[in-house]
């Protein structure tokens, strides 16, 4: 049997569940901050940071729209979801010089869509020798930042980035 220990996580768990199904729709009715992840809010879009994250600065670029796939969205929702995850590539290149990057839309669970319901893209960066020997051989993850230092961290450089436009 394999444990790890995250304390972290029992805030979490021990929160009443007053969510209306929709983890996206939800998070757009609190303030922004570490407890909804929200880095920035756009037009038609917002941008936040993956509660489980692959790698460290794993973003999600969400349309406002709640539909399950880019069919359903119009084409200014469209736009700006690539402009939004072109400014998650730069500032998470500023940030954290990553090797490269993945960005990617799973759409339906099938695809392995965790929120299938609400289309997103996932933005993360990636480094040589990320998946080594603890997910290799013991299936576990370690992310060497905590997830308030890095939305701090990120939120900061939207914040810097949308000063600059």
């Amino acid at each position: 049997m394999k444990h790890l220990w995250s304390p972290w996580r029992m805030p979490y768990m021990e929160q009443p569940n007053k969510n209306s199904g929709c983890l996206f729709c939800d998070c757009l009715e609190e303030n922004d901050g570490p407890s909804n992840l929200i880095l920035h809010r756009g037009q038609n879009a917002f941008v936040i940071l993956n509660r489980y994250p692959y790698n460290n600065g794993h973003m999600m670029i969400v349309p406002y729209t709640h539909a399950p796939s880019i069919e359903n969205l119009d084409a200014d929702v469209l736009a700006e979801l690539m402009l939004l995850t072109k400014q998650a590539v730069m500032i998470l290149r500023q940030e954290y010089e990553a090797n490269g990057y993945n960005v990617g839309i799973n759409l339906g669970s099938a695809a392995g869509a965790g929120i299938a319901e609400h289309v997103h893209i996932h933005v993360l960066p990636r480094w040589e020798g990320d998946t080594n020997f603890m997910t290799t051989t013991a299936d576990t993850r370690v992310l060497p930042e905590a997830l308030d230092a890095t939305y701090r961290r990120l939120r900061a450089a939207w914040q810097q980035t949308a000063k600059n436009q």
